[in-house]
This record gives structure tokens, C-alpha cells and sequence, in this order.
């Protein structure tokens, strides 16, 4: 009787393919909670540093408000405080402004209507109403001002009947409250402004580089599923984006409002011109997903030197955050750079099919991004990509040699070269010129 049971070896395969995929799911949780543990360690650190800020910043402002005001309530001075530092980092200075502004708008409007309606629950919706609408026109988007001046006609509308000179130290107050919280953030306090940037790029750098290295490892085993799954994961950074959008504001602000951060000027520059490029490269990086996985969708032919270039490409962007971390001149990046293009240009040769083309053309432009993040013109940056895709070419095709050799006269020539002989003969029989002393012909 014949066994029916699959062989030994075939049980052992199943088992070490079992064994892989699960050891190979574990390092990705793994990897996935050491990144989010650091995401959240440095949420943790701009919490704890934002809280300390504002903190010292509302003791100040009630301790200057009572001192400089006059006893009293001084509640709208530490408030204002409060709220220039929580806002959003980069906008603390036009915080401050809206803030004064909308309770200059608020007094006005709360003043005037008053005055001619009188006081009342239907006057105070009417003074608010109007205060909103002429703060949504001056701003023409919420904001601070639109909630201070919608504030600040509450209180006219229902505290000014009752007690007299509210509008005077309103203003104070704000106007308290915005610079101290001003001068919190830029000489008490002033946060590091490329640690800011860093904790901005990080975490995009690290998708990046992760996702090229699997997409590489995608093309090679063929699997367009998996490069289906890169996608969506690259399509999950929009919230990273932003995030490194209000970096850049900050960071920005803090090397120009703050005197202990302005020698980091030049170091900001550099790494806020490459920061500033992520975004463009993200995109990059997403259509080559695309391709890749319509094109192992399609069944075309990967040759060997296209994932290679898609790897070499994340070794780029891991390397020139590494270089622009420590200040360090990018020419190891401009190089993996052009090894990327010259591997794609090699790719080309060998032979690809049309969405293959398209994942060699994304990559030139990756390549060309990834050139300006370093500080590259963008005509140098296309120059080099264009040079190294041809050098790649030219290794597998080498251009024919041509030989210069000169084309034989036409008849048109012969006839002007006798016409001239002709004529030069004519010349020297008129001039006696002997025969010996001509030229020949």
C-alpha cells in the first residue's frame, strides 16, 4: 500500500518557512515599537518643555500685571501668556499681534454698540455677532483674533454696566501678556532649533529608508502585493509632513526672535533646505511603489540593477540625514546619488518595459530631489543624474565608434576649383607671366 504523507523534507520546508515568516513578523512589531516608543519619547520632551514655558511665562505676566498695573484681578494677563506660548510653534509673534488685535476689535465694536443699544441679552448677541463678523473680515480665517475679540464683547456688553474701566486694562493685560510670553520663548527658554527640526525629520527619514530597503527587497522577489502594502504605509506619513511644516515655522522663528540662537542661523538654513525637500522626495518614493507594483502586476522584466538602485537610493536619504546632523559636507550622499542613477541608466540598457520605464524616470527624479535637499542647483542636480544614467547606459551599450574622414569633392567644387585656374591662367598670359612660373593645375 502506497504512503500517502508528504515527505519529511517537504514538512521540514513548510516548518522553516513557518518558522521565517513568524521571525520575520516579530523583528517588524519590534522595529514598529522601538519607533513609536521614540515618537512618543519626544512628544514627551516638546510637552514637557511647552509646559515649563508656559508656566513661567503666566507667573511672569501676573507678577508684572499687579506690580506695573496696579492691584486688582490682572486674570487676562497671565491668559495671554498662556496662550501665546501654547500656540502653534512658529506663530507665537502673530499670536501675540492677534491677540492685541482682537481686543482692540472687541472693545470698539462692544463700546459702540453699547453706547447705542444699551445693555441686555439680545444687545450682547448682537454686539458679539458683529464683533465676530468684523474680526473674520480683518483675519479672514478663525484664529486668536476672532477669539479675543469675541471674548472682549462679552465682557464689554455684560461687565461694563456694572463696573466702570474695563476697557483700559484689557489692554494692558493682553499687551503684558503677549511680551512676556514672547520673552519667555525667546531669551528665557529658547528651545534648540535644529533638535526641533531633527525630531521633525527623523521619523520620515527612518519610513523612507525602511520602505526603500522592502521595496528593493520587493522587486527582487517579485511580490506586487507586498509593494501594494508599501504604498499604503508611505501614504501614512501626511501626518509626519506636518509636523515637520511646523517645525520649519519654529525653528525659523527661534533663530530670528531669539539672540542665544542666532550663530545657528547657517546650520539651520542647510538643514532646513534639505527638511524642506522630504516632502517632494515622500512623493517621489510613493509613485515608485506605484510602479513597482503595476509593473509586477503586469509581469515585466526587473533586471538585477533596479532594485539595486532602489536600495541605494535609502542608503541616500539615511546618509544625508546623517550629514546634515553633523555638519558634515554631503559628498558621500551625492555619490550614492549617482550610483542610484547609474544603476537605473544600466537598467534601462538591459531592456525594461513601460512601467519599468517609469520606475527608472521616477528614480532620475528622486535622484535629482534628493541632489537639492543636498544643496544642488536644480540644473546641476539634472546635469549629474542625466551624466550618471548615461554612464550607466554606456556600460552596457557602448557607443559606436565614428570615423572622421573627409567626403570626396562634388562636382559643383571641381567645376568652381577649374573656373579658378581658368581665370588665374587668363590673368598671367595678360601679365607676361612664362609658362614655368605658372601653377599647376
Amino acid at each position: 500500500m502506497a504512503d500517502d504523507r508528504p515527505p519529511a523534507d517537504r514538512d521540514r520546508s513548510r516548518l522553516g518557512e513557518a518558522a521565517e515568516l513568524g521571525g520575520q513578523a516579530v523583528e517588524q512589531v519590534r522595529r514598529r515599537g522601538g519607533q513609536a516608543g521614540r515618537v512618543r519619547a519626544r512628544q514627551w520632551e516638546i510637552t514637557l518643555v511647552i509646559a515649563i514655558q508656559a508656566g513661567l511665562a503666566a507667573a511672569l505676566a501676573a507678577l508684572i500685571a499687579q506690580h506695573l498695573l496696579g492691584p486688582g484681578a490682572h486674570v487676562f494677563a497671565p491668559a495671554a501668556a498662556v496662550g501665546t506660548i501654547a500656540t502653534a510653534i512658529g506663530q507665537r509673534a502673530r499670536r501675540t499681534f492677534e491677540l492685541l488685535a482682537g481686543v482692540g476689535i472687541g472693545i470698539v465694536i462692544g463700546d459702540a454698540l453699547r453706547f447705542l443699544l444699551g445693555s441686555g441679552p439680545w444687545q450682547t448677541g448682537a454686539v458679539v455677532a458683529l464683533a465676530i463678523a468684523s474680526a473674520l473680515l480683518v483675519a479672514g480665517r478663525g484664529g486668536a483674533l476672532v477669539g479675543q475679540a469675541g471674548g472682549t464683547a462679552v465682557l464689554i456688553a455684560t461687565l461694563a454696566p456694572m463696573g466702570r474701566g474695563l476697557e483700559l486694562p484689557r489692554i494692558f493685560d493682553a499687551l503684558v501678556g503677549g511680551v512676556v510670553g514672547l520673552l519667555v520663548v525667546a531669551l528665557l527658554l529658547p528651545v534648540n532649533p535644529l533638535r526641533v527640526l531633527d525630531r521633525a525629520v527623523a521619523p520620515i527619514v527612518t519610513v523612507l529608508r525602511e520602505q526603500l530597503a522592502e521595496l528593493a527587497q520587493t522587486l527582487r522577489e517579485r511580490d506586487a502585493e507586498r509593494a501594494v502594502q508599501i504604498l499604503e504605509r508611505l501614504r501614512a506619513t501626511e501626518g509626519d509632513l506636518g509636523r515637520l511644516h511646523e517645525s520649519l515655522s519654529g525653528a525659523e522663528e527661534v533663530v530670528t526672535i531669539a539672540p542665544a540662537r542666532w550663530h545657528r542661523r547657517q546650520q539651520y538654513r542647510r538643514y532646513a533646505n534639505g527638511a524642506e525637500h522630504l516632502e517632494r522626495l515622500t512623493l517621489d518614493v510613493r509613485a515608485l511603489a506605484r510602479w513597482t507594483a503595476t509593473a509586477l502586476q503586469y509581469g515585466e522584466p526587473i533586471p538585477d540593477e533596479l532594485p539595486n538602485a532602489v536600495g541605494r537610493l535609502g542608503e541616500a536619504v539615511a546618509e544625508m540625514h546623517s550629514e546634515h546632523r553633523s555638519g558634515k559636507d554631503p559628498e558621500r550622499t551625492r555619490q550614492l546619488v549617482r550610483e542610484c542613477a547609474e544603476l537605473a541608466g544600466r537598467s534601462t540598457a538591459i531592456g525594461v518595459h513601460s512601467f519599468g520605464d517609469a520606475l527608472v524616470t521616477g528614480l532620475r527624479t528622486a535622484c535629482s530631489d534628493l541632489l537639492r535637499a543636498t544643496g544642488c542647483d536644480p540644473d546641476d542636480a539634472n546635469r549629474m543624474v542625466r551624466r550618471a544614467a548615461g554612464a550607466g547606459e554606456a556600460e552596457v551599450h557602448p557607443p559606436p565608434r565614428r570615423q572622421i574622414h573627409r567626403a570626396p569633392p562634388n562636382r559643383a567644387a571641381r567645376v568652381r576649383r577649374r573656373t579658378r585656374l581658368s581665370a588665374r591662367t587668363r590673368n598671367d598670359d595678360r601679365a607676361g607671366v612664362p609658362d614655368w612660373g605658372r601653377p599647376a593645375r
